[in-house]
């Protein structure tokens, strides 16, 4: 159940494309909103190094971005029943304090545009968001921005979820956090394996097994199995699931490809696999699959063992 969804802004258009899908999920699932911003002073507070006229500066700063947030408030409240509540934070270390926000407020879902780009943004929050993905304890759900204007009660329709697997526990992890968002908007699942000799039926990036005779149908036989073991689970939760095994070589390559053919929705994904061996998401297979996707990206992160 959701009951609070976090939303960071930066002051700019761009970030503020994720707030569509927050605010229809909130309406959905009777959950409020939490805008939350950060300031990143313009300087270190040491008496010696403030330059003339960077107080006064500093001052006007945290006045925009605070009558920035009461307006994005102001217009989403207009909208409808959904409770909207802001807060500024300020501080340098941005995804930190996005993330402590995030555990004070028990939000369940952090919902965010993989960056932005504005006058009063700074430039935060592109190298937020990937540092969110591996520091929050909160599922993210990542939006990906676009030129247009942001029409906020326009509500992104999410009926069709892809969810790659890699045959691990940890990877199924993301699976209660992609049916919690999916039963709100009545979506249907496609739980996807990736496999090939070259990569072991391992769409995260895992290493591989080669040389063995046979391996292709081996490992379709295998990823199919598993699939329609894991489908019955979930079908089993009132879920709408169909599965697909998918040869290739290049893991990321192959789900963003079955994302377009399929025109799902939204990716959901685990960002630790096999073997509990825990995984920065910058770098792996999954970063690829978040940077090349045109549709929003769920992101579970499990524990680290």
């Amino acid at each position: 159940m959701y009951r609070t969804l976090l939303v960071p802004l930066d002051g700019s258009a761009f970030a503020e494309h994720a707030l569509p899908l927050a605010l229809g999920l909130a309406r959905r699932a009777g959950a409020a909103l939490k805008l939350v911003s950060v300031h990143v002073p313009l300087i270190s507070l040491a008496a010696d190094s403030i330059a003339p006229g960077t107080c006064e500066a500093e001052a006007r700063m945290l006045a925009q971005e605070r009558a920035y947030l009461d307006g994005i408030v102001s217009q989403l409240a207009a909208l409808g029943t959904v409770p909207v509540t802001s807060a500024l934070l300020e501080g340098a270390a941005v995804a930190e304090l996005l993330a402590g926000q995030a555990a004070t407020t028990n939000a369940d879902l952090v919902v965010m545009t993989t960056h932005g780009r504005g006058p009063l943004s700074r430039l935060w929050l592109g190298s937020v968001a990937d540092e969110m993905v591996r520091r929050a304890t909160t599922p993210v759900l990542l939006v990906r921005p676009h030129e247009k204007d942001v029409d906020f009660a326009a509500e992104p329709q999410v009926r069709h979820i892809l969810v790659p697997l890699d045959g691990s526990a940890l990877a199924e992890q993301v699976l209660a956090s992609a049916s919690l968002l999916g039963g709100l908007t009545q979506a249907e699942f496609t739980l996807l394996r990736v496999y090939g000799p070259t990569i072991d039926v391992d769409p995260l990036g895992y290493a591989a097994q080669e040389g063995v005779e046979g391996a292709d149908e081996q490992l379709r036989v295998r990823a199919q199995d598993y699939l329609q073991r894991v489908a019955e689970r979930f079908s089993g939760q009132g879920c709408k699931v169909q599965t697909q095994a998918v040869a290739g070589q290049h893991p990321a390559t192959a789900i963003l490809d079955a994302a377009q053919n399929l025109a799902v929705s939204l990716i959901a994904l685990e960002t630790h696999g096999r073997r509990g061996l825990p995984r920065l998401l910058l770098g792996s297979v999954a970063d690829k699959v978040i940077r090349g996707a045109t549709v929003p990206v769920l992101v579970h992160r499990s524990p680290t063992k």
